[in-house]
């Protein structure tokens, strides 16, 4: 057997060039490139073998946690048919991507975490930002990312890597199971030298599996469909991911059965489509939420089916019957659904032609269902109506940015206020337009992501949406963005705090305190006085263009003048606290204090528990 000699963390970067994913005949790189931020766990190691071999692009990120959530936005724009790998050193550095870690796993997004890890020899035991565990000797930080790692490995002598890395792309590259998958790399296995198998270093490909739907499950389901007068298709990611497009929009159009989005499923089908009912759920909108309550058949399709798209259980008929078509078994089976284990894309052909040869037309009038949509349509018009104010309203400022959105451009955002109003009313054009990360609603996303997205898509503008309480959390990747010549837009909605939760709050009964950005009694400046922030002046700071829009037409022309912009541009625009949409026909359940001395609480804990049983008899039935 011919080898070569090599350390671990060359052959581990080696191995990574070598790799490629094949999708219906066309084969190419699977991993694009590695984010990193250098300590003494891992510099001389993995840094010193991506110095050996530059064919591997490095990318100097500036938060762990930032950087993982831009590999996220990468795969979730290759639609899981690319990724990057993202390495840290020992201690802080690596617990720093738990977040990521778990955001990649819940979303069904493929990530490769490399952090470093304390000597494996233990000699000089212990060091620099170990922990020391007690009555365990064998942990680390890095056992913080098992229960969020699709797979978890340590390594501990340079020859577990092989099988330890054939096993990491086994699960990056499954649609079903995948996720973060952590390598745990010890400072000294990195630098140790072995002998590597010159076969186990040639280029291998692996085949994107496109699985057909069983006999007997393609014959029960499209009974169950030919049986339907009103049924709904759910739409999720996996719709997405699957290239489903074409496919869907062909089922719709020849069978009249509507569609309802998911924040993961919408922009791929455009708002415009006379079958796309818009947004469902707690953050849905009237028509899709009320088709979706009389619908007597609901068809997820490739979606977790959350407490946000079920409205905690309460959106749809006691009698109604659910199929779930996934690539993964346990969302397949969610709601009681007969399961029809597939790729999305090759089951709804497979129901496509069954239900054509059965010449199967549901009982949808398409004038009325343009008429619902139509109606939604004045309501998204009636909220984004342009007043000149102290403050804008939410809403407005998201449809006046809608305006000047083009075909190509790609919206992101993940969590507040702003994925509500941004699902019910943003208008997609299509095209993988739409970018949220709401799976496990991340605040801190929305930068990372923009730029994991520009890196993916090049030649599309990418207009992150993020609240001044998320981009203080984490816009430290904006540095990353100037540094790698990555122009973007940031557009800052300034809310003065995290008013999302406050009314939350108040909707309970509470009053919604320790949520403003304000003085306290404590401080210097008048107590409650707003905090004197500026967001266009902290953006020139790190390097980007920052620009203070106030009126219609400052924020037209900041758009549009961002897009000539080399520099990432950051948007400041102060709206008013409360101003977002409210729910259509649509609940979702967070409980309150059963017991309160405050008539305002009590009445909120009654009216919770009604909705509450509803969602009970729904899971017992």
């Amino acid at each position: 057997m011919k080898t070569v000699r090599m350390t671990t963390a060359q052959a581990l970067v080696c191995y990574l060039t070598q790799q490629y994913l094949e999708d219906e005949g066309l084969a190419q790189p699977l991993v694009a490139g590695m984010f990193g931020i250098f300590g003494h766990g891992n510099v001389n190691g993995i840094g010193q073998a991506l110095q050996a071999m530059p064919s591997l692009r490095f990318i100097q990120a500036k938060n762990e946690q930032g950087m993982v959530h831009a590999a996220i936005a990468y795969a979730k724009a290759k639609n899981r048919k690319a990724l990057w790998a993202c390495t840290t050193s020992i201690g802080p550095g690596a617990l720093n991507m738990v977040t990521g870690a778990a955001v990649a796993t819940v979303n069904r997004l493929p990530v490769l975490l490399l952090p470093g890890d304390v000597f494996a020899d233990r000699l000089p035991d212990p060091v620099l930002q170990q922990l020391e565990a007690g009555m365990n000797g064998t942990l680390s930080v890095n056992d913080a990312l098992v229960p969020v790692s699709r797979y978890w490995d340590r390594i501990t002598r340079p020859s577990q890597l092989m099988a330890a890395l054939d096993r990491a792309l086994e699960v990056l590259t499954d649609p079903a199971e995948t996720g973060a998958v952590t390598l745990a790399l010890p400072q000294d296995v990195q630098c140790e030298a072995y002998e590597f198998p010159r076969s186990w270093l040639e280029p291998r490909t692996h085949h994107l599996e496109r699985r057909s739907l069983e006999p007997l499950v393609l014959a029960a389901s499209v009974q169950s469909i030919q049986r339907s007068r009103r049924p709904l298709l759910v739409v999720g990611g996996g719709a997405r991911y699957s290239g489903a497009a074409e496919v869907l929009t062909e089922l719709m159009e020849q069978c009249h059965i509507p569609m309802a989005e998911t924040q993961a499923g919408k922009g791929l089908i455009a708002s415009d489509h006379p079958w796309n009912l818009g947004a469902i759920g707690v953050t849905g909108t009237r028509v899709a939420n009320r088709t979706a309550a009389e619908a007597d058949l609901l068809i997820a399709v490739g979606t977790r089916l959350t407490d946000f798209t079920t409205a905690s259980h309460t959106a749809f008929s006691d009698a109604a019957r659910w199929i779930g078509l996934n690539v993964n078994r346990h969302d397949a089976y969610k709601m009681g659904a007969l399961p029809a284990l597939a790729d999305v894309r090759t089951g709804l052909r497979q129901w496509q032609a069954a239900l054509a040869s059965l010449k199967y037309v549901t009982s949808y009038d398409p004038a009325i269902v343009a008429h619902g949509k139509a109606d939604w349509n004045h309501e998204v018009e009636r909220l984004g109506t342009y007043v000149q104010a102290p403050r804008w309203s939410q809403t407005q400022a998201l449809v006046a940015i809608n305006h000047e959105f083009r075909a190509t451009d790609v919206v992101i955002a993940a969590a507040g206020g702003l994925p509500g109003d941004l699902h019910r009313l943003w208008q997609s054009a299509g095209h993988d337009s739409y970018h949220l990360e709401y799976g496990f609603s991340c605040m801190g996303y929305e930068i990372a992501g923009a730029l994991g997205q520009a890196l993916a898509t090049p030649t599309r503008r990418v207009f992150a949406l993020v609240g001044d309480g998320s981009y203080l959390m984490l816009h430290s990747e904006l540095v990353t963005a100037v540094q790698e010549g990555v122009s973007l837009t940031v557009i800052v909605f300034d809310n003065g705090g995290y008013q999302c939760i406050r009314g939350l709050a108040q909707q309970h009964g509470g009053d919604g305190q320790g949520n403003a950005f304000q003085f306290h009694a404590e401080a210097v400046g008048e107590e409650n006085a707003p905090l004197p922030l500026d967001f266009a002046h902290n953006a020139e700071s790190l390097g980007a263009v920052g620009v203070r829009v106030e009126t219609l037409e400052q924020l037209r022309t900041a758009i549009n003048e961002s897009r000539q912009e080399i520099r990432p541009t950051v948007i400041w625009l102060r709206v008013d606290p409360e101003s977002s949409s409210d729910a259509y026909d649509a609940w979702w359940r967070v409980d309150v204090a059963a017991v309160s001395s405050d008539p305002a609480v009590e009445r909120a804990y009654q009216e919770g528990l009604a909705r509450r049983e509803d969602g009970a008899r729904y899971r017992a039935r």
